[in-house]
């Protein structure tokens, strides 16, 4: 069958399809650019089947790999630009990977990753991209039920996992974020988040299916992404959290052509869906329904799982909204019985979003002998993932994800969720941004610690916050370790680093820090 790219172009090769900075690609230029890299590769000796890994920041030579290997039926293998040569040796090595293809940014380590694991490499220069050809492509390798690429997971507990994604994985995810939020002929995505992360490669497929246009950018800046939002006609925007809280520091208005911003990575806190809302946009007295869409959603399942309409979104701050069309959301117990409505429970995803499973060290996927042959007629079938997050659906079929399992601190028997702290502790007027972690504590298993960034120096103590938590919080969920600090760490999809802010807190009580 065609590839999704050449299917667009045979539909509308006029069409805006991406653009980065100042320059700006129709479908049709695209696919020339896609041409030569698919005939370069080949000549390089990818073959279908093979594992090849990326190593880039967001770039035109990144988009055009994605749709070139694509059609060359190879898989890929994005990685994380900010991970050291250890970590990128284990992810290259892990995967078995024969191909490492990488720019000047990153010449250094990729090259020395490749000799120690005698990899073919490939430097995205002798790809030219930019040279536009026209050879003769053979869709014969594509298939939907293919397996895509295999994308790694944050790694928040344990090592990283290599989440196997299918077309069918993507395609689906697609069909049921159109159907949710709409797609509109002059739909501009603004897309920040980086390649290597599910949620910046499924806005590239998706505006190839829907035949829309990507502006994209290759980290978060925040003077960059303000220039796009004023002097573009961007209409939708994926952000985390942390991404909005910046832009609501820099902006006192929205412009008129954005309809969604699409918040998502990381529970998002009700009162920065409120104030993102409460902006107006630009030459509209009366937004006709408020922006932000708050999602769930994971790398296992191709990005959202589940999404509130934004009309409905001030209805009920703190949700997710319903499952997208063909994911169904249950909550289980321990037991794995069904929980009622509005009880805690695990969150278990089904549908075919979901990854068919994790590649392991032997080349082998949890579903089969080998990843790409193991997967035929996926395209009718689906699967189920326990996601690990703690949540519940309300009466109306509504999730509310309340934390993830991993993040959950016990102590003395009891359950604390540090959402629900880091809530708590936001609502004070001194306090920007606080996580809420666990610490190792001989007694009691663990304590409940938190990291603060003050809304000004020394703007208030810890003893004051535990006062405040006190008079909202019972006795157990009150931290019992305070420190400040004037930012907190981040992973490179713009979450909050969890495990840096436990390791640091531990560090104070190491080193007899009070």
């Amino acid at each position: 069958m065609q590839d999704w790219l050449t299917a667009r172009v045979n539909a509308s090769p006029d069409a805006l399809a991406l653009i980065i900075g100042e320059e700006r690609w129709t479908y049709a230029e695209l696919e020339g650019l896609v041409n030569g890299v698919y005939d370069r590769l080949r000549q390089a000796g990818v073959q279908p089947g093979d594992f090849v890994a990326v190593l880039l920041p967001n770039n035109l030579a990144y988009v055009c790999l994605i749709h070139a290997l694509a059609r060359l039926g190879a898989v890929l293998v994005p990685l994380n630009t900010r991970l050291t040569p250890v970590e990128l040796q284990w992810q290259l090595d892990h995967m078995g990977c024969d191909w490492l293809i990488y720019g000047e940014e990153t010449a250094e380590t990729a090259k020395n990753c490749a000799a120690k694991l005698g990899i073919g490499k490939i430097e995205v220069g002798d790809l030219e991209i930019g040279d536009l050809t026209q050879p003769s492509i053979s869709n014969l390798q594509y298939s939907i039920a293919n397996l895509q690429a295999v994308v790694f997971t944050s790694g928040t507990s344990g090592r990283p996992k290599g989440v196997t994604l299918t077309f069918t994985n993507h395609f689906y995810s697609a069909m049921g974020s159109a159907y949710r939020l709409g797609v509109l002929p002059d739909d501009l995505w603004l897309s920040c988040l980086p390649l290597y992360h599910v949620g910046g490669l499924a806005v590239i497929f998706r505006s190839c299916v829907y035949g829309t246009a990507v502006d994209l950018h290759p980290r978060f800046n925040l003077e960059e992404i303000n220039r796009s939002l004023d002097g573009k006609p961007i209409t939708l925007i994926s952000l985390v959290p942390t991404m909005l809280r910046r832009l609501l520091q820099s902006r006192d208005h929205w412009p008129a052509s954005l309809r969604l911003i699409l918040l998502g990575g990381t529970a998002a806190p009700p009162e920065l869906v409120k104030k993102a809302n409460s902006l107006p946009r630009k030459n509209i007295h009366h937004s006709p329904f408020p922006l932000v869409a708050p999602t769930y959603g994971l790398t296992e399942a191709a990005s959202q799982v589940a999404t509130m309409r934004p009309e409905a979104v001030m209805q009920k701050l703190g949700s997710v909204g319903k499952p997208l069309l063909f994911t169904q959301v249950k909550i289980v117990a321990e037991d794995g019985r069904e929980r009622p409505s509005g009880k805690y429970g695990e969150i278990v995803v089904t549908g075919p979003t979901v990854t068919p499973g994790y590649f392991d060290k032997d080349g082998k996927s949890e579903i089969g002998d080998s990843p790409q042959s193991s997967i035929a007629n996926l395209q009718s079938s689906t699967s189920t993932i326990h996601t690990g997050d703690i949540g519940y659906l309300d009466e109306d079929g509504d999730l509310w994800v309340v934390q993830r399992r991993t993040d959950l601190i016990v102590t003395g028997g009891e359950n604390v969720y540090p959402a629900e702290v880091e809530a708590v502790l936001r609502k004070h007027t001194a306090v920007a941004a606080a996580c809420v972690v666990g610490i190792d504590d001989p007694e009691w298993g663990q304590k409940v610690a938190a990291l603060i960034v003050p809304q000004a120096p020394d703007a208030v103590t810890a003893e004051a916050l535990i006062v405040w938590c006190r008079e909202r919080l019972a006795g157990y969920k009150i931290p019992r370790l305070i420190r400040f600090t004037d930012k907190l760490p981040q992973t490179a999809s713009g979450k909050i680093a969890r495990k840096e802010v436990q390791k640091s807190l531990h560090n104070t009580i190491s080193n007899n820090v009070h």
